[in-house]
């Protein structure tokens, strides 16, 4: 009954409100595999100890170096490599944490057979599958909401966490991140029709929804006590999941949302009554998230990013973001990485 009513009051949204719902309502169909935690590696492969490999130190940390720098790139396996290529039958596969209700990016489609998952997260998933098993189509997807990410790369419930997720000193300090793949910034989302120019004095008195464990939260939060986000901002609302705080525009709970550009576009292609406001004000890059300590992992991504950024990143980018970002991609392409020297 209630399904009923929200999907009635989202009909004059054209049904994109509707998709979203759905969207949101397809984690209860999100792969359940048991999990395998791999083993805690403190060397390099090849048995090299590691103590300098940390990606950053905690006491001279800054986000905008803390996103370029990362462990070296190598093919050689390793003990959390190892532990996954052990698994047997069908638990042969590398489990990565995703999205499932960004669309282009980590999306079930619902018009497709099995409602299969697709976009660029997706794209890249498979090609480190392929890389290290050998079969692109071994993987485990595991569906996770914006706040899990973290934890459920610490609890062991994936090996990587391929999700949108911005890298920063903060979760430096609790995962590792691969080499960056995408670059963006924040941004606002509002109703055409809103009053709203941007992220300025303009979301006064307005209620504005971000994603729980965000960093769109996270800049929101420090700007409206240092003064340069307007004190009447309400920014009290937060969701699971950044989609839902779509839902919520449509359904007039909040104002405005604020998150990733690319995120962003992604929804605006969702609903034509809705646009981005002002330009982006942070400039953020993605990466692929492992345990800390899974440095012979973290450095096969890297590898597999290498050859990925000039074979298989464009072809993707065109597929799924060109129509929302542009055929430029150049303001997307991540720069290049900084690799730490180790001991």
């Amino acid at each position: 009954m209630y399904a009923s009513r929200v999907r009635a009051s989202l009909r004059g949204w054209g049904g994109v409100g509707a998709m979203a719902v759905l969207c949101a309502l397809a984690l209860a169909f999100a792969l359940l595999l048991p999990c395998t935690q791999a083993p805690h590696p403190r060397t390099a492969v090849g048995g090299q100890r590691v103590a300098g490999a940390s990606q950053v130190r905690a006491d001279a940390c800054e986000d905008s170096e803390a996103q370029k720098q990362t462990l070296s790139p190598s093919g050689a396996d390793g003990p959390t490599i190892d532990a996954i290529k052990a698994r047997t039958g069908a638990r042969r596969k590398l489990i990565v944490g995703v999205d499932q209700n960004s669309y282009h990016w980590g999306y079930r489609n619902p018009n497709t057979e099995g409602a299969e998952l697709e976009g660029f997260d997706i794209d890249l998933a498979h090609r480190i599958a392929q890389d290290i098993l050998g079969d692109p189509d071994a993987v485990q997807f595991k569906a996770i909401p914006t706040s899990q990410r973290i934890s459920a790369i610490q609890d062991g419930r994936v090996d990587m966490v391929v999700r949108t997720m911005t890298i920063t000193c903060d979760r430096l300090s609790q995962v590792a991140f691969s080499a960056p793949y995408f670059k963006t910034g924040q941004q606002v989302l509002a109703p055409k029709s809103s009053p709203v120019t941007g992220y300025n004095g303009t979301l006064a008195h307005k209620r504005v929804c971000t994603a729980a464990g965000s960093t769109a939260y996270t800049k929101l939060d420090a700007d409206k006590k240092a003064g340069t986000l307007p004190a009447s901002t309400d920014i009290s609302t937060t969701v699971p999941n950044q989609l839902d705080c779509l839902v919520r525009l449509q359904l007039g709970e909040v104002d405005a949302v604020v998150t990733d550009g690319a995120l962003a576009a992604s929804q605006a292609a969702q609903d034509p009554t809705v646009e981005l406001k002002g330009e982006a004000f942070t400039t953020e890059y993605y990466g692929v998230a492992m345990k800390k300590d899974a440095t012979d992992l973290v450095r096969r991504v890297n590898r597999i990013l290498v050859g990925y950024r000039s074979d298989g990143w464009q072809a993707s980018y065109d597929k799924w973001l060109s129509a929302t970002l542009g055929k430029d991609a150049s303001a997307s392409k991540p720069p290049a990485p900084q690799y730490l020297r180790t001991s």
